[in-house]
């Protein structure tokens, strides 16, 4: 009877830990040994930032922000408006052959060029006068700094209507003109003299 009870209880014994061993025993989630390598790899050391190039924190001004940048001053309302007298002022003066005028305001090249011309109209015999019918509109097409110097370059549009009277050997003649014209001037940004001088003109769409 003894013998048959320790069969029963070894049968039971062996039953329960058979349970314990298929609940405890059993893998629950993920394991150590499931994570892929790249998953145990240690994580990246991040590199320390680079330090920044002096050349790329330095940005080169170019355009109105460079002349801006050298002369705080410059005004561009200013400028235009002293710019509009200026081109009244010459385009009389050319066509009066007031030498001494255009002097003052023309780079040497342009004075030599506006020169011949006033001399083949003596040389002709005939006079000139200009009337502008309306202020001439100016607008700035251009500005900057020419790299590494001191001179400040302005290329400015503009758009005038005149009335052009005209005084030969054939007579009187009297011409209106619309134009259209870019003129460039110039200036020694470290200069005392705040007066800017014309260096080119070009014919321009009106």
């Amino acid at each position: 009877m003894q013998v048959l009870e320790l069969i029963i209880f070894a049968g039971l014994a062996a039953i329960v830990l058979y349970q314990l061993y298929s609940v405890l025993g059993r893998r629950v989630g993920r394991q150590p040994e499931d994570t892929p390598a790249a998953q145990n790899a240690p994580a990246p050391v991040r590199a320390p930032d680079r330090a920044a190039d002096p050349a790329e924190e330095t940005v080169a001004l170019t355009g109105l922000a460079a002349l801006k940048a050298r002369d705080p001053a410059f005004d561009v309302g200013h400028f235009l408006s002293g710019a509009k007298g200026a081109y009244e002022m010459v385009v009389k003066a050319f066509a009066a052959g007031d030498r001494a005028t255009l002097r003052n305001l023309l780079a040497p090249n342009v004075m030599a060029s506006f020169d011949t011309a006033i001399a083949q109209r003596e040389a002709e015999g005939r006079t000139e006068t200009v009337e502008f019918l309306h202020s001439p509109r100016a607008d700035m097409e251009k500005a900057d700094v020419v790299g590494g110097s001191d001179l400040a370059r302005v290329t400015v549009r503009f758009l005038a209507e005149f009335r052009s009277r005209t005084r030969g050997p054939e007579g009187e003649a009297v011409d209106d003109r619309r134009t259209a014209e870019l003129w460039t001037f110039e200036r020694n940004l470290k200069s005392r003299d705040p007066n800017w001088t014309l260096v080119h003109v070009d014919a321009a769409e009106a």
